[in-house]
């Protein structure tokens, strides 16, 4: 493996590690693939900072940061060892970029790591950490971020970008099963800008992209896509995974670059599960 995968993954409600749907077995079987990775580096919108932390501790407790869901879901452990010696690797490297990038040694792995970690990597046997995201990220820095952090994908850590391609939580919880017009046609978008690279109008996706504002109230889960973008490198193609529509309103349309393409061929549209 000449340099480690990225990834953007759409880690959609808690309840996806346990209800692993379509996207769940598609990261289960790249996850095969992953056996060179000495670690992972996990940037997550549950956690956000005044600066950039990155997590030192050894042995990160998983975090159950949310609340009304399932007993089953709080018995749930992902027992990953941590890595302080590439987190501080990390840190060096977004501070040669210009960021202000300090260690953490408390802090655990929230939802946003472990939850697609458990489809990804379920044996748990690869050290992981978290990068955090500072509250002023917009889609600009947000690239910037994914670029300094992508020399260390040479080093044999990969990187997981965890989002959400569609956040509308007021929407969520008011959701059916039926997938909603505007996930399915902001998904679309997304899908053709990230495929033909343009990294121009992706950055500019507020003003351009259909229902922006109504697939992202806010933009902390859209930002992790623009991060895995500034990590992976103009050569790399693309793979689509096609992770449908969830409750309605929750696509989990993701990407990854560096890894063999687990299906012959992209689907045109995104589709509803």
């Amino acid at each position: 493996m000449n340099q480690a995968p990225t990834f953007f993954i759409s880690h959609g409600a808690p309840t996806f590690a346990l209800a692993p749907g379509v996207l769940g077995p598609a990261l289960s079987n790249l996850g095969q693939q992953l056996a060179g990775v000495k670690a992972v580096l996990v940037v997550s919108p549950h956690w956000q900072t005044r600066h950039v932390r990155a997590m030192t501790s050894p042995q990160p407790e998983t975090v159950h940061d949310f609340g009304g869901f399932p007993a089953a879901l709080y018995a749930l452990h992902y027992p990953a060892s941590g890595q302080p010696h590439y987190a501080a690797e990390a840190i060096r490297l977004l501070t040669q970029a210009g960021f202000v990038a300090n260690a953490d040694a408390q802090r655990g792995l929230d939802h946003g790591a472990w939850v697609p970690l458990r489809h990804l990597l379920p044996d748990a046997d690869v050290p992981v950490f978290q990068v955090s995201m500072p509250h002023d990220l917009d889609p600009s820095s947000a690239l910037a971020l994914g670029r300094a952090l992508a020399p260390i994908r040479e080093q044999g850590v990969m990187i997981v970008a965890s989002g959400g391609m569609t956040h509308n939580l007021y929407e969520f919880r008011q959701s059916g099963s039926v997938a909603a017009n505007y996930a399915v046609e902001f998904t679309h978008w997304i899908r053709q800008a990230v495929t033909r690279n343009d990294i121009e109008r992706l950055l500019n996706y507020r003003q351009l992209a259909p229902h922006a504002q109504r697939a992202h109230p806010t933009e902390e889960h859209f930002l992790p896509l623009l991060v895995a973008l500034g990590a992976r490198s103009d050569q790399e193609i693309v793979q689509v995974l096609d992770g449908g529509i969830d409750h309605g309103v929750l696509s989990m349309e993701s990407y990854a670059w560096g890894v063999n393409p687990i299906h012959p061929a992209n689907t045109p549209h995104p589709t509803a599960h």
